[in-house]
This record gives structure tokens, C-alpha cells and sequence, in this order.
């Protein structure tokens, strides 16, 4: 199975050379599975020809907000919908997430509760209590039509939507290991408006594991319905 990786941001220089980029991060989540990979870099405006440049999709984070004017974002949000007339899976995280409501009648905005950082306790659908790591302060505060809720928390109302078997999404990053983390924080603080609380509380909390492997086994289960496709 060939997953189409739409890369919607970069992460910076020096956490690429330790950890590779989004799409590296993605890979070896999901490595193991038998899949292929090919990324389009779609912040670049590198954009494949249609939903059947791949089985199945992936719609990465990035630091860009949903609603903000950047040249990628309308084209992005076309393919979106073709890809979900095609019936063609597709997951989407964080930015992922919020770019799919936003192109499906959804409304994404910056949350006036603050910013999620770190390990964080999610309940989703299918899957249970998990803990995650989070970096994001956008949200989804409306649901698209044809999308029901599947995951929240008490800083995120709307964690996760499901769009039918092929389609789901999920505001914190399950590709964030704790490594990534410990690596992100020193890098970031400073960067926003990132309390000093928080951002202590998260390179704390590094020492503990995440759910990452529950999510990938659980996005799996997402790109599984390019298979029954296929052979429908």
C-alpha cells in the first residue's frame, strides 16, 4: 500500500537533522506495516495530480494556521474534498485535523484557553484513555457536516473527527515520541507566548511514556479501508 504523505510544514533545521522531518517522523510510526511512502510537499506548492497518486493519505502538522492566507491552503483544501469524494482513506493530525474541517464546512480559530504543550490525556473513540503528545493552541470549534466527534478532552472539545470509515483526524501529533519533545521544547520556548509553566511541565513530563503506537495501530485500521477497496 502506497501512503501519500502531504507535507504542510517543516519542522526547524535542527530538529530535522535529529529527527527528520514530519514526513520522517510518520514513517517510522508506521513502519513495519508493509507500506509504502511518497511525500508531496504541499506547503511548497508540490501537489499531486488527484486521489489516486496514492491508496491512502496523510495530512501532517504544521506551524501555519488553517484560516491564515498562504498560497498552499486553498488547492489543499480542493484536494481534500476530492479526496474525500474519491473515498480514498485519509488521516489527518493537528494541522491535518483542522484543515480537513476547515475544507469540509468546519471553522478552526486560536483558542483563548492557551496553548496545549507536552503529554496530554485524551479519551477518543475506538481507542480509550491515552496519553499524547500535544502542540497546538488552533482548535476546531465547529464540526463540518457529514463529521461526528470522536475524541476530546477538557482543553479540546473536538480531539478527533470521524468523517465515515475512510476519514479520520486528531489534534495532538501521535509521530511525537518524548524524545521529540525534549528536543522541541528548548528550541520553541521563547518563540510565542509559551508560559513557562507549561513548557517545564513538558520537558518533565518527557521521562514518561506516550500512547504513540496505539494511534499508529489505529490509523492502520483507517488506511485498512483502501484495502477492502481495492478488492470491493
Amino acid at each position: 500500500m502506497q501512503i501519500g504523505i502531504l507535507q504542510t510544514g517543516h519542522v526547524t533545521p535542527d530538529i530535522a537533522a535529529r529527527h527528520g522531518d514530519f514526513a520522517a517522523m510518520f514513517e517510522r510510526l508506521l513502519d513495519g506495516r508493509g507500506y509504502g511512502f511518497r511525500t508531496w510537499n504541499v506547503v511548497d506548492m508540490d501537489f499531486p495530480s488527484g486521489p489516486g497518486d496514492a491508496d491512502a493519505w496523510l495530512i501532517t502538522g504544521s506551524k501555519h494556521g488553517a484560516y491564515e492566507d498562504h498560497p498552499f491552503i486553498p488547492p489543499l483544501e480542493a484536494l481534500i474534498r476530492r479526496i474525500h469524494d474519491a473515498r480514498v482513506p485519509l488521516v489527518g493530525v493537528c494541522f491535518g485535523h483542522q484543515i480537513v474541517a476547515q475544507a469540509m464546512g468546519g471553522r478552526v480559530e486560536k483558542y483563548a484557553g492557551g496553548w496545549a504543550v507536552g503529554r496530554t490525556e485524551y479519551h477518543l473513540d475506538g481507542i480509550g484513555q491515552v496519553h499524547l503528545n500535544a502542540w497546538h493552541q488552533d482548535q476546531v470549534v465547529e464540526i463540518p457536516p457529514g463529521a461526528t466527534p470522536a475524541g476530546e478532552n477538557g482543553h479540546c472539545r473536538l480531539a478527533a473527527l470521524s468523517y465515515g470509515e475512510r476519514m479520520w483526524t486528531v489534534q495532538p501529533h501521535p509521530e511525537f515520541g518524548p524524545e521529540i519533545v525534549a528536543d522541541y521544547v528548548p528550541a520553541r520556548r521563547g518563540t510565542a507566548d509559551y508560559p513557562d509553566a507549561l513548557m517545564d511541565r513538558a520537558a518533565a513530563q518527557t521521562a514518561l511514556p506516550v500512547d504513540q503506537h496505539r494511534l499508529a495501530d489505529h490509523m492502520a485500521g483507517i488506511f485498512a479501508a483502501a484495502e477492502a477497496r481495492a478488492h470491493a
